[in-house]
This record gives C-alpha cells, sequence and structure tokens, in this order.
C-alpha cells in the first residue's frame, strides 16, 4: 500500500485528541489490509488524515460543522486536483484585510474573552470576506479550516470553550495569521451526520474507526466558538461563556452523552456497519468495562483489546474552572489508560495485532 507520507499538521486544542496514539493506530491500519475505510467521529480527522496519508480511500464522517469543514478540507479535497496558488493568494489577501468590529469581536472578545479584541477584528474582517468571496469555490473550506487553526494559536482557554482563562495567556498576545492547511492528495469523501442515523447508511468498507464521546459532555457546547465561526448564523448567546442558545437543545444532545443510553448506540452502531474489521479507541473513564466492550465489539467477530499508558487531556491536568476562568478545583490523576479494540476476522485481526508487536 503506497503510504504518501503526509507530515503531521498542527490541529486544534481537541478533547479526546488521538495525537500520541496515531503511531499505533496507523501502524494497525496499514497492517489491516484496508483499501477502503470510514473514520465515523472524525473530530479534527486527524486519524482520517492517517488513513488517506496511507494511500486508503477513505470517509470521514461527524456530526459537527466545523469537523465537515475539516473533512471536506483534508479528505474530500485532492490536493493534486487543486490549484494550490490560488489558495496561497486568497491567504495572503486574507491576511492583509483590515479589522473591523464585529459579531465575533463582541461576543468572543468583549463580552466573552476567548480572544484578544484586535484578533477578533481580524477574525470578523476574514470571517465576511470568505463568506462574501468564497462561498461556492473550493477555497471555502480550507480557508475557514485556516481561519479556525489560526483561532485556535492565539486563544484564551484551556482547550475547551466552557470556560476562558482568568489573566490573558500568552499566546493570546500573537497575532493572528493563517496559514497554509497542508492538503493530501489522493480520494476522500466527507458526511455529516449522528453515527447512530448513518451508520446503516455508510458505504460498505474494509474498516471503520470508532472513537465516540466518553462522558456527558457536549462536544458542541465544548467548541461552540468554532460552530458559530462556521455556520456564520450569528446566533443569541447566553451566560458568561457565550455559548449559543441552541447548546441547550434536545436535538444537539447525543447519546453517548448520557451512561443510560451511550452502550445500546454504541452497540447498534457497531451492529449495523458494513465493514470487515473495527477499531474502537476508548479509555478507562469511560461509562463501559472491558467486558462490555468486548460483547459490543464481538458482533463483528474475533475481538482482540490493546492498553496504552497515556497522560490525560491537558485541560484536566491544569485543573479545574468555572465560567469565570477561575481555577476552582485541583486536578485528579494524570493519566489514564487508552483501550483501542479490534473486532473482525480472526485471522486479520491476529495479524493486525502481531505487527504491532513485531
Amino acid at each position: 500500500m503506497m503510504n504518501r507520507s503526509a507530515k503531521e499538521v498542527s490541529l486544534i486544542k481537541y478533547l479526546g485528541s488521538k495525537r500520541t496514539l496515531i503511531p499505533v493506530l496507523t501502524q494497525l491500519i496499514a497492517s489491516s489490509g484496508a483499501q477502503t475505510a470510514i473514520d465515523l467521529f472524525t473530530g479534527t480527522t486527524r486519524v482520517a488524515r492517517a488513513m488517506k496519508a496511507l494511500g486508503i480511500e477513505t470517509t470521514a464522517s461527524d456530526v459537527a460543522s466545523y469537523s465537515e469543514v475539516f473533512a471536506k478540507t483534508w479528505i474530500e479535497l485532492d490536493s493534486s486536483a487543486v490549484n494550490l496558488k490560488q489558495l496561497e493568494k486568497a491567504i495572503d489577501e486574507l491576511n492583509h484585510l483590515p479589522g473591523q468590529h464585529g459579531y465575533f469581536t463582541e461576543n468572543f472578545c468583549l463580552q466573552a474573552r476567548y480572544f484578544q479584541p484586535e484578533n477578533g477584528e481580524r477574525v470578523d474582517a476574514m470571517r465576511e470576506r470568505i463568506e462574501t468571496d468564497y462561498k461556492g469555490t473550493w477555497l471555502y473550506n480550507p480557508l475557514l479550516t485556516s481561519l479556525i487553526l489560526a483561532a485556535d494559536r492565539v486563544d484564551s482557554t484551556t482547550g475547551v470553550q466552557m470556560a476562558f482563562l482568568k489573566s490573558w495567556s500568552r499566546r493570546s498576545r500573537n497575532t493572528l495569521e493563517l496559514r497554509d492547511p497542508d492538503l493530501l492528495p489522493g480520494i476522500g469523501h466527507a458526511i455529516r451526520g449522528d453515527a447512530t442515523e448513518l451508520a446503516s447508511s455508510l458505504p460498505v468498507s474494509d474498516l471503520v474507526y470508532l472513537d465516540p464521546p466518553y462522558n456527558q459532555h457536549r462536544y458542541f457546547g465544548n467548541y461552540h466558538v468554532w460552530e458559530s465561526l462556521v455556520r456564520w448564523d450569528k446566533p443569541e448567546t447566553y451566560g458568561i461563556a457565550n455559548k449559543r442558545v441552541d447548546t441547550r437543545f434536545a436535538e444537539n444532545k447525543s447519546a453517548f452523552n448520557t451512561r443510560k443510553t451511550m452502550p445500546d448506540a454504541l452497540a447498534k452502531i457497531v451492529n449495523e456497519l458494513r465493514c470487515e474489521t473495527i477499531m474502537l479507541s476508548y479509555n478507562n473513564e469511560s461509562w463501559l468495562s472491558r467486558e462490555e466492550l468486548l460483547e459490543i465489539a464481538s458482533a463483528k467477530g474475533h475481538v482482540e483489546i490493546l492498553d496504552f499508558d497515556f497522560k490525560r487531556y491537558v485541560g484536566s491536568q491544569i485543573g479545574v474552572y468555572n465560567k469565570a476562568g477561575e481555577k476552582v478545583g485541583l486536578p485528579a490523576h494524570k493519566n489514564n489508560i487508552e483501550h483501542i479494540v479490534i473486532a473482525g476476522d480472526r485471522q486479520t485481526v491476529r495479524r493486525m495485532v502481531s505487527q504491532l508487536d513485531g
């Protein structure tokens, strides 16, 4: 299988990011022999990027609007089929725009302090120009991706948008600047939707990777700024954190955010997926035991579980903060155990595990 050896891109700070697991996941995916693969809870598309870089026809799916933008940028676009000079020119033009006070500055820099006002004004100016000049063109999603990455590099949070720091972070004083998002060559697809509704209609594939939410926290609320930046619908907000009012709506709550409904939701997805092999990431802080994971995954055949000890998400290491960005609690344990569950044909699963051990 061809390896396009895409360099590691600096993605947004993200709960459940698989950055530390990528070398292991990549080796497992490569040894599976898959020609087609799906990353079902793709988030920042980190794992989907690894799949595509291996030369696999990759489908990336998530319910979040910003994840769809990432997937359309890094997975669906084929860098060999577009004019990269056009992207370079557009980025340069946006970087030279004068700032303008708008929705983003007012809501996320003044009413809430996620970003310095000067950077908020740059975001407002760039976002308006992207909407008026680039919507409907192939440049739209790469430019939105570049803008989100640029804003993430100068934010003043612990990594989620449930609160902002009481004092400005050092990085927040840097000037927001767009960079080349580093597109990948190859064939890919982006699908937006709820995994529990999509599973049965997804294309038949050799391999599916699952990385579902672990707890009660909604990604829609954790990353509401990115959701609003992508949609550019300028919604009403509430609270000190200035969250979108629709973060309270029932339709934006996942079955994976409730202990009672999560096991059945995962089992439903695994049963409905049309694939030869599944890989499932979970950790010891989740609501499922190893026994439950084994039972659910066994619907696809032989099951092996690999365990890896890693540091927890950086926000958990720093401590607990209230909505005003004030520290109100100390961090708990600094490490957790990441599980990789592999299920499918016995020979394939054992080959994947044995090649990893080798």
